[in-house]
């Protein structure tokens, strides 16, 4: 069964794994009142959007605050589901001993908070770890130091309340929105600032010179059997607002690609009106990429590997002891290091990414083809990535002995290269 981090979960995961999320008020400090459109709805939701024929961030949502006191370093148990195991974002576990922890730490999820022993396992380092987390992998900066950054390409996102200042992506914002947000819920959370910085972060992102376009939403309900019942309505109407404001944009600085980090199927409340919309941006030369729109898979990478090497990679981390048949494209999913939403500096490692972070991946990669093929469309994205994927040799984790063919790895480089070379002719 694949697993999708999608963000209408998020906040129950935080409140489960011991962060605390808080609310506040609507002030003049968080609100840009003399810009924003404010309509209250019904069932405690708001949606606040810019007034018409102007683009600008409405709010500025504050920043999170994690961390909870741990006596003993938590075990991972390969049984549980659960996602957050070993939490230790924003955790001081500077008097444990931790030194004999090596395997659970490289698991852990930690961020700039995390204070540390001062004597730590070998081959566990923080800081490494972080750097490395980085980076988008695959050899993606050279693009960006030939210039192929995604400058002039418009990157929507869809997804929960952002840290709008924050240093990875705060020069590329261009639109901050909200649409059926809860009212007491104002908080920046984790998940858009860690799509955000993996589609456009200076540091952090697949296309860090694209210009970034954000609708914060809330998408569904908890009925009595407290299971999330989700309704694709604001992820609609979020679709349409990027159309509508598409057309107030300059025809070489258009959005070229919307970024949902969310499963969509026909059992989903108002699937057929989200799939209206998603069509409706289509016809505009929008692409919209969420989980399971297309054909491919998250990659797993151990914390400590090298991920411009293609050999650093594995099956995705929830998913590595599933078969896989080689008909999905490979995208870098785990061991990512994320813009946080704790300050505007700060940063978290998540050890398993889960299909979310996979989402923008793609929808960064898609811009970078924009760049150096303006006419390109989502059919000749995935023909030419397919193309010029790699295929590599990998141990199964029940045989250390017999290697198989895992593939297809998508191949930025080598993807960017051939359409350049059919833009030229």
């Amino acid at each position: 069964m694949r697993k999708t981090l999608s963000f209408i979960l998020i906040t129950f995961l935080l409140m489960l794994s011991g962060c605390s999320t808080f609310s506040i008020a609507i002030t003049a400090s968080n609100l840009n009142s003399n810009t924003t459109s404010f309509v209250s709805e019904k069932d405690d939701y708001n949606t606040l959007l810019n007034p018409n024929g102007s683009i600008g961030i409405v709010r500025h949502p504050t920043a999170a605050a994690y961390g909870w006191e741990l006596k003993f370093l938590p075990s991972y148990d390969p049984a549980s589901s659960y996602e957050f195991q070993i939490d230790l974002r924003s955790c001081d576990i500077s008097m444990l001993d931790i030194q004999d922890r090596l395997q659970d730490l490289l698991l852990a999820d930690f961020d700039s908070k995390t204070k540390w022993p001062t004597k730590l396992p070998v081959g566990f380092n923080p800081d490494k770890i972080m750097s490395l987390g980085k980076s988008p992998g695959l050899n993606v900066r050279e693009l960006h130091n030939k210039g192929i950054t995604g400058k002039g390409v418009g990157i929507a996102i869809i997804d929960q309340p952002l840290l709008v200042d924050h240093v990875e992506y705060k020069d590329r914002l261009k639109m901050y929105e909200e649409i059926h947000w809860e009212k007491d819920s104002l908080t920046a959370q984790m998940h858009g600032p860690a799509v955000a910085s993996i589609a456009v972060g200076k540091n952090v992102g697949v296309a860090p010179g694209a210009d970034l376009y954000f609708i914060a939403t809330w998408n569904g309900t908890i009925p009595g059997n407290s299971v999330f019942d989700v309704d694709l309505l604001p992820i609609a109407k979020s679709i349409d607002r990027f159309v509508a404001v598409n057309k107030l944009l300059p025809k070489e600085k258009r959005i070229r690609v919307i970024s949902i980090s969310l499963g969509i199927n026909a059992k989903m409340q108002n699937y057929t009106i989200a799939m209206k919309s998603i069509k409706a941006a289509e016809k505009q030369g929008i692409y919209v990429v969420y989980v399971d729109s297309d054909p491919f898979e998250g990659m797993g990478r151990a914390p400590n590997k090298n991920p411009d090497d293609f050999n650093s990679y594995s099956k995705g981390f929830f998913w590595k002891d599933e078969a896989y048949n080689n008909d999905n494209l490979l995208i870098p999913m785990d061991s990512r290091c994320v813009a946080s939403p704790t300050g505007n500096n700060d940063y978290v490692f998540y050890s398993n990414g889960g299909m979310s972070w996979t989402v923008p991946y793609v929808a960064g990669l898609y811009a970078l083809a924009c760049q150096v093929k303006p006419d390109i469309t989502p059919n000749v994205f995935w023909n030419i990535a397919f193309e010029t994927s790699v295929t590599i040799k990998i141990t199964d984790a029940d045989n250390t002995q017999d290697k198989k063919e895992f593939g297809k790895l998508v191949n930025p480089v080598k993807l960017i290269e051939r359409l350049e070379r059919t833009n030229s002719k």
